[in-house]
């Protein structure tokens, strides 16, 4: 038989590791109904698991308001046209939705993934009707290709690998494998097992199952459920000595893969409990291998694995025709017995241990006192003892092989994924290079606008000075102008003057001539006294203006304000 399921099993990855890879909301599979594999919980959670979550997710949302209400922010501000829904994911082209999901914000793809995450989980209404739907509409569709998914955005993908295997680990924000190994998780072409990741088909079996079952890989699935979980070092597993194919023990069971019968070696006649295989319809005895499981594990085990282990072992002997099997089946059912009544769980290791050395020992003896055995059978037991060992040798070495492979793949996977990060880096590199670029036509550009600046500046600071100095200019003028008005109007009023004043002279000398000789024609004193005395009063004051010197420069106008019209 092949050793107990070890963590390499696993695509190298402990127990431990590969839990922590799930979504922290994903619990680990049931072991409590025997009636099923527990690894069927991969995609659906029962009831019992989904209220814990939903209790979670409750207190998740009462302790974060304020990111809840950001997103809501977000929601709003993206437009109806740009919006994308997981229905549009699942049914439209891959390039059209890829498009706008690149004008969308990191929140609202984080909201797009939380409501399938929902869906996944059970928390929506109709959750089981909406998957089933969403998953039937991405598998019908034929454009979904290597090639088509290329082109895809990556949450995109993301969720498109969620809905078509049905684990919501994808979609978990710890969890980020490249974009690569996603398209070929899409298309069965990678182990859709996160702690897996192996190439498909696994150790390039060619068997009917892997070559027949899309997505099936033999280091980590089971052959009759197709399912996988992450426990290791148990009984739980059972593994073909020959094909290297892993099975529950419930499925085993439950499909009548374990029953009475021969084993190839053929030691203990034909009611003993053997194994077999779906893949290469062989089979194996269980004593040797259960026996193999206690010895390397139970020391480990504490009191609820140890118990779980013994009914596993119990429900797998209960049919046993064989002593030694029927031996096995009483010794759990009394174990388990004394456990529940307070035995440790450290002793009944050593009394489980010590009971395989004593069927051990009887085997040996019965060999060794079989002196009737006749020597064909002798040489036949010699024969079987020496092809065990080469068996063993041979699986030890193909142990060997798959190891190396794996690692030969990891070193593969880490070049091409150190590779990636190269041109990432060269992408960013050239971006990098881009916006220092257009940073320095930016700077330069806005040293022109400056320069600009100042000259339009320079330019107005000289037109205000033009200005100051045209208004002064003016008001000079506008000063000198006034000046000039207010002379010559002086001057008009002055040669009025002197000509009214020529005027009256000649007037005043007229009359008094005529009146001269009006006197000497008529020897009296002719005329009124009084007009006598006003035109002497006048010829006086006219003597007198004469006498005056002319004004030539009046004053200014601030004290002749001569504006108005004469």
């Amino acid at each position: 038989m092949l050793p107990p399921r070890q963590q390499q099993r696993s695509g190298g990855i402990g127990i431990e590791t590969a839990l922590s890879l799930v979504s922290s909301d994903q619990e680990p599979p049931r072991r409590e109904s025997p009636a099923e594999s527990a690894s069927s919980q991969e995609t659906w959670p029962l009831g019992d698991t989904v209220a814990p979550r939903t209790k979670t997710m409750m207190m998740v949302q009462k302790t974060e308001p304020d990111s809840h209400e950001q997103s809501v922010n977000v929601m709003h501000h993206v437009s109806n046209a740009d919006k994308v829904s997981v229905r549009d994911i699942a049914r439209e082209r891959v390039e059209l939705v890829a498009e706008r999901m690149h004008r969308l914000p990191d929140e609202f793809l984080d909201e797009l993934k939380n409501g399938l995450k929902s869906v996944l989980e059970g928390n929506v209404a109709q959750s089981v009707d909406e998957f089933m739907f969403l998953q039937k509409v991405v598998q019908s569709r034929t454009d979904l290709s290597s090639t088509t998914l290329v082109r895809a955005h990556r949450v995109q993908l993301e969720i498109l690998v969620a809905i078509n295997t049905g684990i919501q680990a994808f979609l978990h924000p710890n969890i980020s494998l490249s974009q690569p190994s996603l398209i070929e998780i899409f298309v069965y072409k990678r182990c859709r097992n996160i702690a897996c990741q192996n190439q498909l088909p696994a150790d390039d079996c060619y068997c009917e199952i892997c070559t027949n079952r899309k997505g099936f890989c033999n280091l980590c699935m089971c052959t009759i459920c197709n399912k996988f979980d992450f426990s290791v070092n148990t009984c739980r597993w059972i593994g073909c000595d020959l094909c290297s194919h892993w099975t529950h023990t419930d499925c085993a069971i439950r499909d009548g893969q374990i029953t009475t019968g021969s084993s190839s070696k053929n030691t203990s006649g034909p009611g003993e409990i053997v194994f077999k295989c779906r893949a290469c319809n062989r089979t194996s005895e269980l004593l040797g291998w259960v026996k193999d499981v206690f010895q390397h594990c139970a020391p480990n085990w504490d009191r609820e694995s140890l118990m779980k282990e013994l009914d596993f072992v119990s429900r797998i002997f209960r049919g046993s025709e064989d002593q030694r099997g029927r031996k096995l089946f009483w010794k759990c059912e009394e174990l388990i017995d004394k456990i529940k009544g307070g035995l440790a769980e450290a002793t009944a290791a050593k009394l489980i241990l010590m009971f395989f050395q004593e069927i051990e020992l009887d085997s040996a003896k019965s060999f060794e006192n079989g002196g009737q055995m006749a020597p064909q059978d002798a040489c036949n037991r010699i024969a079987e003892v020496v092809q065990e060992t080469l068996r063993k040798m041979e699986i030890v070495a193909e142990e060997k092989m798959r190891m190396f492979k794996k690692a030969r793949i990891a070193l593969e996977t880490c070049d091409r994924e150190l590779e990636d990060k190269a041109k990432e880096v060269a992408e960013l590199k050239a971006e990098r290079q881009k916006k220092k670029l257009q940073i320095d036509e930016l700077e330069r550009i806005v040293r022109l606008k400056q320069a600009e600046a100042d000259m339009f500046q320079l330019k107005a600071n000289e037109a205000k000075r033009e200005a100051d100095r045209l208004q002064r200019i003016v008001l000079a003028k506008m000063d000198k102008s006034e000046e000039e008005y207010a002379s010559n109007y002086l001057k008009q009023r002055l040669n009025e003057a002197e000509a009214e004043k020529q005027y009256l002279f000649e007037k005043i000398k007229l009359q008094e001539n005529s009146r001269v000789a009006s006197q000497s024609s008529g020897g009296g004193g002719g005329g009124d006294p009084s007009q006598v005395m006003m035109y002497s009063k006048i010829r006086d004051l006219l003597q007198g203006y004469n006498l005056s010197p002319k004004v030539d420069h009046p004053q200014s106008n601030e004290r002749n304000p001569f504006r108005s019209n004469p």
